[in-house]
């Protein structure tokens, strides 16, 4: 699948996403959710951080796929997911 990039200015703790495309003429709507994970503190080492974005990944609802897993902070992280399709 081709990928077209679009640049999301702020990240809210969950943001909701809609984007509204036409391939070959034909609309589509394609719906993307952005968590922000947070740390237990900012001291976490590196093992329980990974643990914690398994955790969240593992625990979503399956309606969603997973897109892409942002750059860390000491904070958080931001964690993408792309709403599955229903043919």
């Amino acid at each position: 699948m081709k990928e077209v990039v679009v640049q999301i200015p702020t990240y809210e703790s969950e943001q909701n996403i809609e984007i509204d495309v036409r391939i070959n003429g034909k609309k589509r709507t394609i719906k993307y959710r952005v968590e922000i994970v947070e740390w237990d503190s900012e001291d976490s080492e590196t093992v329980d951080k990974v643990s914690t974005i398994k955790r969240v990944i593992r625990e979503h609802d399956r309606d969603w796929r997973l897109i892409q897993i942002g750059v860390p902070t000491k904070k958080n992280i931001p964690i993408m997911f792309q709403k599955k399709v229903m043919d």
